[in-house]
């Protein structure tokens, strides 16, 4: 009776304390495939063994985000399990491609607490790394989470929010050893765009619109072992609703975004990210990315592009994000600035 764990509630946690999460996940070609299926991914580094070995690679790497996914998944009985909802995104750097039989395990390290106005939810930061099998870092971030509290009456922590770093600066985004995009092929990419043809302050309507169904929904969230409740138990929320898991807005506005964005072929870092409004099972979602800045990288023919990727419900009219009140629009569901690498 007394063996089942109920996850940890805001009270629970301590600043400065390390979790060793539990489940490590052996990858395989069934994970990618997968992927695929989720998410009308297109990117050709990702699809073609061929097309990343003429990039340098030694094989078609995972899609980052899928590695997110997997490593994500792991911190969220420890960290989200009671969450209300995931929050946001600083200081997310993919540090090495992850390949076919590769392991991955996470660890996170509790860095803020601050406890909401109402008494009855707080606010939790945790940078987690996933960590191969190597014990090499793949990847790291921050998140934090709004986390129900058990008794509504325990005193709160000491309030201690993290100073997070803007973005990550462009000297410090990784390159995967041994990309080299001198001999890259735009025809089997899919489109001809070069660092070059874009410039910061451009708009890109990414064009095409995924209706979110429920089925795929928790195919996804079963897949990358996310078991946070509200994902799945439609009595945890007033309306009877089952959240959609951020994660899986990410990675089809990510898919979208290839329309437009099909040369943007790894995303090297996660400068900042906000799930802005709940996504529910039946809405459709479109995307568009602002270009922010470009930058040359050390590695042959790589640059970067630092885009604002932003997911919205379909009837959202026009690319903008806030009102004149500085307040997100009604059906922005997504804001999310990253570093994707592209060719020069």
């Amino acid at each position: 009776m007394g063996k089942a764990g109920h996850g940890r509630f805001f009270e629970d946690f301590r600043l400065g304390e390390t979790i060793e999460h539990a489940v490590p996940r052996t990858l395989s070609g069934g994970e990618r495939a997968l992927y695929h299926a989720l998410y009308p991914s297109r990117f050709a580094i990702h699809s073609s063994d061929e097309f990343a070995r003429a990039c340098g690679l030694t094989a078609s790497p995972f899609d980052e985000l899928g590695c997110f996914h997997v490593v994500f998944g792991r911190s969220v009985p420890d960290i989200s399990l009671n969450a209300v909802a995931n929050l946001g995104y600083a200081e997310c750097r993919f540090l090495r491609p992850v390949f076919p039989g590769d392991t991955l395990k996470s660890t996170s390290e509790v860095i803020g607490l601050k406890q909401n106005s109402s008494g009855k939810t707080g606010i939790v930061w945790v940078r987690t790394r996933g960590v191969n099998q190597h014990e090499e870092t793949v990847v790291e971030f921050v998140r934090w989470v709004m986390v129900r509290k058990r008794d509504h009456g325990s005193p709160p922590p000491g309030a201690s929010a993290p100073a997070l770093a803007a973005f990550v600066s462009p000297s410090e985004l990784p390159v995967p050893d041994g990309l080299d995009f001198r001999n890259y092929d735009f025809v089997l990419a899919g489109e001809p765009y070069r660092l070059g043809d874009y410039e910061p302050g451009e708009t890109i309507d990414h064009v095409d619109r995924i209706t979110i169904e429920e089925a795929d929904h928790m195919a996804a969230t079963r897949l990358w072992q996310n078991t946070a409740r509200v994902h799945f138990d439609s009595t945890l929320r007033e309306d009877g609703r089952r959240l959609i898991y951020g994660g899986h807005v990410i990675s089809l506005a990510r898919s979208l975004s290839f329309n437009g964005l099909a040369n943007a072929q790894f995303i090297a870092a996660v400068n900042a990210g906000s799930h802005v409004h709940p996504c529910f099972a039946g809405d459709t979602v479109r995307a568009w990315s602002h270009v922010l800045d470009i930058a040359r990288t050390p590695a042959p023919g790589v640059g970067a592009l630092r885009l604002r990727l932003v997911a919205a419900t379909a009837d959202t009219e026009g690319t903008v994000l806030r009102d004149e009140s500085g307040r997100y629009r009604p059906g922005i569901l997504l804001d999310f600035d990253c570093w994707a690498l592209v060719p020069t």
